[in-house]
């Protein structure tokens, strides 16, 4: 039983795009067409334990599927010259161990669906391994580090919002090809990315991710064997996967390109992506109008010719890091995204000295992009550490190491730290100061909770070890510039409120000096219709923290800060109403129907609470904390952030609303 398991699941990921592709040509439903496939899939699991495995297993799961197809659309009444079409040939196939007839355009068509760009990233990625690798939404979550609820909610909302918008099963011409390839080609190098650099967990890679993305690259050079783009992509993944032998040392901790060994490295993977890398460029060529010399590369051919300038050095001090500068400038003109940028700048400390990479990181700390990648810090730490400042390397180490998810380079980065010695004397530091400064008895709770948002973001910004005497007015001014550079007046001001009177507290120069006070008001939020509040209601899998929080906003019409700030103790169930500060907040039956079951038994402590415990280094204040789970307040920026995520697929702009369109619009006469 088990090896016909194992096989079920190996005909499965093999022929799974093709069964699927077919199926969605006949039924022009994508969503329907892996229903289809998976009742082909459970026919297969009860059948072959008793009747043995066929000879051609992929070709006896497309034909179980397509007669289930032909049912559903004879049951339909739908498209009967189809019908008799599909029937037709249906009969002209020799048994069901016959060879699929799925078209190599059929499976390109589906590639192109699951990374149409009305999607979401994370649900086109999702949905790529579900139809083209056939991975259960179990093996996905598993890989992303999140329930499988999630991903199946992901994974649902994809497939009805390719119907509702009508994405039709048909292959593009011309440049929109090229155009919705790119967007292929970004989801195939994420799931590649997030194998080879896990954002999250324990484990530095995630080898499942990466073959998976070899794989669909592979499979899309196959189908588009005349994009340059494709290949380049393909040589890039194959020469990057040659090294994830000696990227971990023997505890799984991360080994930096220039201390790996590269006798190591995957030989054969380097040839591959070599060989992918001429075809990327045969391929430039064929497309260049004539009289005209070369083409112009694309971002995946530029970076693939980075990954070729360290395959072919034979060592760390022969590699020709002047070339991956150039190349790495070349890369920012066409692909000018921050995170390009910084590689730039770690090309550039190499070839030119740590000097001149210091210059281009410092200019991208105002960037928000960047605001909590750890590889910023993680960058001038070595920059300044090469440079000879440990003291100031040491900060940004610890800085990097706090914001990483990743528990290996987590460890990597607090080793890094403590390589550099001890701290020298250097009076009070930032994050301290900002505790002493927050547990002052004069402070009221919500004026502790504001102050504390303002505070979190200096010191996770720029390091709970910086020396107080060194922050200025500068330093503070780029924390502003790439945090709150866009926010609202109101919000803007609050933040240079608490910074001065930190500032004052701590006898500091004036901290705020370069940050204006803003004027302006914000403009008038329209609240969602009863159509729109219906649908919000009606999310699938709606966590019950989310649905309680978000009916009593509606129910009470209260602002999104008073109601965060609820506690326990403030509830009268059975008045349905609540003190908040100077305010009363009441709820109505959808609220009082959610409340208990969200509680709990819990009689103490912050109403909605945060998803995890704090780390060491991020200890609430105790109004902020429950004390029956350890668990703390849930943030006012956590809780938007989740109401626009829930209800992208819901806004026309596919931003995602706002928590204060919760509110409930004007009564009318």
């Amino acid at each position: 039983m088990p090896d016909v398991h194992r096989t079920v699941d190996a005909a499965w990921k093999l022929e799974s795009a093709k069964i699927v592709a077919s199926l969605t040509r006949m039924v022009r439903d994508v969503g329907l067409a892996e229903e289809l496939a998976q009742d082909a899939l459970v026919a297969a699991l009860e059948q072959w334990p008793v009747s043995g495995v066929p000879d051609n297993p992929g070709a006896w799961l497309t034909t179980t599927a397509k007669r289930r197809a032909v049912d559903h659309l004879r049951r339909s009444q739908r498209l009967e010259r189809k019908q008799e079409q599909l029937a037709h040939e249906l009969g002209q196939q020799q048994g069901p161990d016959a060879r699929s007839d799925a078209e190599p355009d059929d499976v390109l068509r589906l590639v192109l669906i699951s990374c149409h760009p009305v999607l979401p990233t994370e649900a086109r990625a999702a949905l790529t391994l579900r139809l083209l690798g056939g991975l259960t939404a179990e093996e996905i979550a598993r890989a992303f580090l999140v329930t499988e609820t999630v991903i199946t909610q992901r994974i649902a909302g994809a497939k009805r919002t390719l119907a509702e918008e009508r994405v039709p099963f048909e292959l593009p011409e011309g440049d929109h090809l090229a155009e919705r390839l790119s967007s292929v080609l970004e989801v195939v190098y994420l799931i590649f990315n997030e194998g080879y650099s896990a954002t999250s967990g324990d484990d530095l890679m995630r080898p499942g991710l990466c073959l998976e993305a070899l794989r669909l690259g592979r499979l899309l050079a196959e189908l588009a064997p005349r994009e340059p783009e494709v290949h380049a992509l393909v040589a890039l993944m194959e020469i990057q996967a040659s090294r994830a032998a000696a990227r971990t040392g023997p505890s799984g901790e991360p080994v930096p390109l220039h201390e790996q060994n590269r006798g190591r490295w995957d030989q054969l993977l380097i040839r591959r992506g070599f060989t992918a890398m001429l075809r990327a460029r045969e391929c430039l060529v064929a497309r260049t109008p004539p009289g005209e010399s070369g083409g112009t590369p694309g971002p995946y051919m530029l970076q693939a010719a980075i990954a070729v300038c360290h395959a072919q050095a034979r060592s760390a001090e022969s590699t020709d890091w002047a070339q991956i500068a150039s190349l790495y400038e070349v890369l920012a003109r066409v692909l000018p995204t921050p995170i390009v940028r910084l590689n730039r700048a770690v090309a550039v400390g190499m070839a030119y000295g740590p000097r001149a990479g210091l210059d281009l990181v410092d200019s991208l700390l105002v960037d928000p992009v960047l605001r909590d990648y750890h590889l910023l810090p993680g960058v001038r730490g070595d920059l300044l550490a090469r440079l000879d400042r440990h003291d100031e390397a040491r900060i940004e180490f610890r800085r990097a190491a706090a914001l990483a998810r990743n528990a290996a380079e987590r460890a990597f980065l607090e080793r890094r730290a403590d390589e550099l010695g001890a701290a020298g004397p250097a009076g009070l530091v930032l994050g301290q100061a900002a505790r002493d400064f927050l547990s002052r008895d004069e402070l009221d709770a919500a004026t502790r909770r504001s102050y504390g948002q303002t505070l979190r973001r200096l010191c996770r910004t720029l390091g709970d070890e910086l020396p107080l005497a060194s922050l200025t007015a500068d330093r503070v001014g780029r924390v502003f510039a790439a945090t709150w550079g866009e926010a609202a007046a109101a919000t803007w001001n609050r933040h240079r409120s608490a910074v001065r009177s930190f500032g004052a507290w701590a006898a500091l120069d004036d901290l705020a000096a370069g940050l204006d006070r803003r004027t302006g008001t914000r403009s008038p939020a329209t609240p969602l219709d009863a159509g729109r509040l219906d649908a919000v209601w009606n999310l699938p899998d709606l966590p019950l923290r989310e649905e309680t929080l978000w009916r009593l906003l509606h129910e009470s019409a209260a602002g999104v800060t008073a109601v965060l700030a609820l506690d326990v103790e403030d509830l009268d169930l059975d008045d349905r109403r609540a003190r908040s500060g100077d305010t009363w907040v009441n709820w109505r039956s959808g609220t009082a129907r959610l409340l208990p079951r969200l509680l709990a038994g819990r009689t103490r402590g912050p109403v909605f609470l945060s998803d995890r415990r704090p780390g060491p280094a991020r200890t609430p204040a105790a109004v902020d904390l429950c004390p029956d789970t350890g668990r703390r307040r849930l943030s006012y920026e956590r809780a938007e952030y989740l109401f626009k995520q829930a209800t992208k697929a819901l806004d026309p702009a596919r931003d995602g609303y706002t928590l204060r369109l919760l509110k409930p619009g004007p009564s009318k006469p």
